[in-house]
């Protein structure tokens, strides 16, 4: 019996015994004096379980029927579904196999079937709140996520992911090795999908930043202004770029993937999915439509901050790996312990000792720009190519970003790198 019962039988004896009147017992009771008086009649019979509710004990008329339980314990038993929690299984039930069942009452056969133990809460350290961003493409959180995402069944263990700190939209693909060309590659993708992003959050590994130097200072590095291959492609686009010096820093994109750790791993379990291909489609096509539908929030009712690429930008010019180097007297230069030589053609008066600018592709092709042009190459020792007539450029389309898609990227994170790209990241 509950306190509020034993209170209200007080109550009652206190009126049976006229102590107080019938008026007083129901205000104190906060009931009606026709309950009261119900309640005095009722408790000749009953005597103290008068007050007792009378449908305790007795099975609820919306309790599932045992077959269902049955169906869903026996389901949850499969060797495939062994750590999914309540509300995971809950969902997944009603999607595969049309159980509907509650989470939290799935939660209780899983408790009364041993399947499942309740976790107390933990208290974190806790961190400064920071207020999230007011526009889609305002600022987005970028990181890689190392684990066994298809438990043993295929080599699948980087996951680039890039989530907006307003919306939670999410876009990402599994790559070979979280490499500088892999992380452009997923860059290059969300550029097409959305246009330019306004600031991208990363941590400070050496992809984004250059470590400084011995005793430097914060404001001393900052000064020095050193870029990675990606800075500068970040630089080039126009792109901000906020480093980090903490996971907590950029903790929704950190959090995220604990999400995908334990809900993605199992989706690819049950989709049996064993290639990096079929994660990929699995990503674009099931994962991401249903997290930014579920777990993100509607961009249409944010404002959108993304800017279109400038007309002619060229990302594979952008998104790759540059150096710079020398020209010689010989109209040579040394680049990956090649020596290359310019075609007599393309030769102008005045380079000696002039700089240009060498782009090793994703592809892997060779690209090298003097003063605003491209020109021919060939590794010394090997017969020159013959010159190609320049032709005029194409005028560049006016709906590039929106919905446009290059078709050179297709199938790019489904072969392995380049040998000459493996070269220079080392």
């Amino acid at each position: 019996m509950s306190q509020r019962e034993r209170d209200e039988l007080h109550w009652l004896k206190q009126a049976q015994q006229r102590t107080v009147t019938q008026r007083e017992a129901a205000q104190r009771m906060g009931v009606s004096e026709r309950w009261v008086r119900k309640l005095l009649a009722t408790m000749v019979e009953k005597g103290d379980a008068v007050v007792v509710h009378g449908l305790r004990g007795r099975p609820s008329n919306r309790r599932l029927p045992e077959e269902t339980r049955r169906q869903a314990m026996a389901q949850l038993k499969q060797p495939e579904w062994h750590d999914f929690g309540p509300t995971f299984a809950a969902e997944q039930l009603a999607r595969r196999h049309q159980i509907d069942v509650g989470k939290e009452t799935l939660r209780k056969w899983m408790i009364e079937e041993g399947i499942w133990k309740s976790k107390p809460a933990e208290v974190n350290q806790v961190h400064l709140w920071r207020a999230r961003r007011t526009g889609f493409g305002e600022l987005v959180q970028w990181d890689t996520s190392e684990h066994d995402w298809l438990e043993g069944r295929g080599p699948v263990r980087y996951l680039v992911r890039m989530i907006d700190d307003a919306t939670s939209w999410s876009w990402g693909r599994f790559v070979e090795s979280d490499a500088t060309a892999q992380n452009m590659g997923v860059l290059w993708e969300y550029l097409e999908k959305n246009g330019r992003m306004v600031d991208v959050y990363t941590d400070r590994d050496s992809m984004f930043a250059v470590p400084p130097k011995a005793g430097e200072s914060r404001k001393e590095e900052r000064e020095a202004d050193r870029l990675t291959q990606l800075g500068r492609a970040l630089r080039e686009l126009g792109i901000g770029s906020i480093l980090a010096y903490s996971p907590q820093a950029k903790g929704r994109v950190e959090r995220s993937f604990l999400t995908a750790q334990d809900r993605l791993v199992k989706h690819l379990r049950l989709a049996r999915i064993s290639t990096l291909a079929a994660a990929n489609a699995f990503l674009e096509q099931e994962y991401w439509p249903e997290w930014n539908e579920r777990f993100a929030l509607p961009v249409a009712e944010v404002p959108d901050h993304h800017r279109p690429l400038a007309p002619g930008t060229e990302l594979a010019a952008i998104l790759c790996h540059v150096e710079e180097r020398v020209i010689g007297k010989d109209y040579t230069f040394s680049f990956a312990a090649r020596r290359y030589q310019i075609v007599r053609a393309e030769v102008q008066a005045g380079m000696h000792r002039r700089r240009l600018r060498v782009e090793v592709r994703l592809n892997g092709e060779i690209k090298v720009r003097y003063e605003g042009r491209y020109l021919t190459i060939h590794e010394c020792g090997t017969p020159a190519p013959e010159a190609t007539p320049v032709r005029a450029a194409r005028p560049v389309r006016k709906d590039h970003n929106a919905g446009g898609r290059s078709a050179w990227m297709q199938g790019f994170f489904d072969r392995p790198s380049p040998p000459l790209w493996k070269l220079i990241d080392r």
